[in-house]
């Protein structure tokens, strides 16, 4: 999930999606630039599961994406 949309940024999205019950358990990968002290955990409390700065390590993105589609 893009932090940094137009109209409807991606907390709002994540709130959203979490909202439907049948994905409550869906995992959610925070992407962003915003890598400022407190934006990992404002965006897992808006429902990411969980957070990756950019610029993007693709390693470190596929390790978190292996661990959060295997559970």
């Amino acid at each position: 999930m893009d932090i940094m949309m137009p109209e409807m940024d991606g907390y709002q999205t994540m709130q959203e999606i979490r909202k439907n019950p049948k994905f409550i358990t869906l995992p959610i990968l925070a992407l962003t630039a915003k890598a400022m002290k407190g934006d990992r955990d404002k965006c897992l409390a808006a429902g990411a599961s969980d957070y990756v700065a950019k610029p993007v390590n693709t390693n470190e993105l596929l390790s978190l994406l292996r661990v959060w589609l295997y559970r």
